[in-house]
């Protein structure tokens, strides 16, 4: 207790957790506002699915093509400067998102603000990793999850209470505000104190062609999927699935996103305690994929023809389950070196993110031979799957020393 008192009272910490805070109101709220946004620009009932799976399909690739190039340049020129500069961007671009007047302008914006989106989430686990003691890494991190899901679940209340063209602003300005806290922030001095004169050429040479590496990186992305599965399939579509469980009563894609991270918050602030206790990243990630996988069975073979109320509640148990994000995140910074940290740590969550495309041209392909259900369901065993054989290859890191270099 008394050192997750210490780590309550570090500064960087706490800008690094109102950096992700804002992050997440961001990235989730595209997910609340599809609907309303998209049929206040025109869009038919019947083109909504296509229409909103087009516009986050640009917001994964901008996601992608920023966790490499907002990791790369935080191994090069430096975590602050990195995290402050992927927050001006994603800022600027979510309150342009509030003008948007057609489909073309909002998938670029929507480019714009997952590239932007990207580098926070990474960059912000390699800074605190680095500043504090290898035993108190996991109540930083946690601060940060914590911090992460409360964007979360502000930006599910807040469109409650504005238009979607409001919340765009808002989470804009939040950004333009968090920006004032760079004067007061210090870089991480392991990066100070290592060498820095690779380039980027050099970092993916490290990276892609060692096998050993390479394979480090594969397990920890495969290790992620199911988190990305459960929030940009079976929550993201939350609507459309209800339906297909003939759910009684509406559910609404904002309801189900605020149930998922209200339950994301209990397991993220969960799989910190719990990995501190046991010393172990990998029992702690074990055990929440092994309850997300109890929770999936329940999702498709218990609610057909339940409530709204049950609905929202197996959501709830679903976010508990995705509760071990940040953990991961901490687990792939300390697996490698400081010239490399950031472009992993900020490369595999939107790798991660990204395997929503993938997934998604699964799904599509699948319905062609099975029902919606059926495939959802498969296409989660195979996500779990693959999750649990990546994990058991990989090695612990809860006491790595991360002052060293690949």
């Amino acid at each position: 207790m008394k050192d997750f008192k210490l780590v309550l009272k570090h500064k960087m910490v706490w800008i690094c957790a109102l950096g992700y805070l804002v992050d997440i109101f961001d990235l989730v709220l595209f997910g609340i506002v599809r609907i309303p946004s998209l049929k206040a620009l025109g869009i038919s009932e019947t083109n909504l699915p296509a229409v909103g799976a087009q516009l986050l399909s640009f917001q994964m690739f901008g996601l992608i093509a920023g966790g490499f190039v907002w990791g790369l340049w935080g191994d090069k020129a430096g975590r602050l400067k990195t995290l402050f500069s992927s927050i001006f961007l994603y800022s600027t671009a979510n309150i342009l998102n509030a003008f948007v007047t057609n489909v073309e302008y909002y998938a670029l914006l929507r480019f714009l603000a997952g590239f932007g989106l990207a580098g926070e989430l990474g960059i912000a686990v390699t800074l605190v990793a680095e500043i504090l003691p290898k035993l108190n890494r996991g109540y930083g991190t946690t601060i940060i999850g914590f911090a992460g899901f409360i964007g979360a679940i502000l930006a599910s209340v807040t469109t409650y209470f504005l238009d979607w063209r409001a919340t765009y602003f808002l989470g804009g300005l939040l950004g333009f505000i968090l920006l004032l806290t760079r004067f007061s922030a210090h870089e991480s001095i392991l990066f100070t104190s290592s060498n820095k004169n690779h380039s980027f050429h050099q970092s993916l040479r490290l990276l892609f062609t060692s096998p050993a590496r390479f394979k480090k990186y594969l397990y920890l992305i495969l290790v992620g999927v199911p988190i990305w599965y459960v929030s940009g399939v079976l929550i993201y579509f939350a609507p459309e699935f209800s339906k297909g469980l003939n759910v009684t009563g509406d559910v609404s894609a904002g309801s189900a996103i605020l149930w998922c991270y209200l339950g994301s918050l209990i397991g993220d602030v969960g799989s910190g305690i719990i990995s501190q206790k046991l010393q172990s990243r990998k029992k702690t990630i074990q055990i929440f994929i092994g309850f997300l996988f109890m929770i999936i069975l329940f999702y498709f073979l218990i609610l057909r023809n339940a409530n709204a109320m049950l609905f929202y509640f197996i959501c709830f148990l679903l976010g508990i389950g995705n509760g071990y994000w940040t953990l991961l995140i901490t687990m792939s910074a300390e697996h490698f070196g400081t010239n490399l940290r950031a472009t992993v740590a900020t490369s595999i969550p939107n790798l991660i993110r990204g395997a929503v495309i993938p997934l998604s041209f699964v799904f599509l392909w699948g319905k062609q031979y099975f029902t919606n259900l059926q495939t959802a369901l498969g296409l989660g065993f195979f996500c779990l799957l693959g999750a649990m054989i990546a994990l058991s290859l990989l090695s612990e890191t809860f006491h790595s020393d991360l002052d060293y270099q690949e």
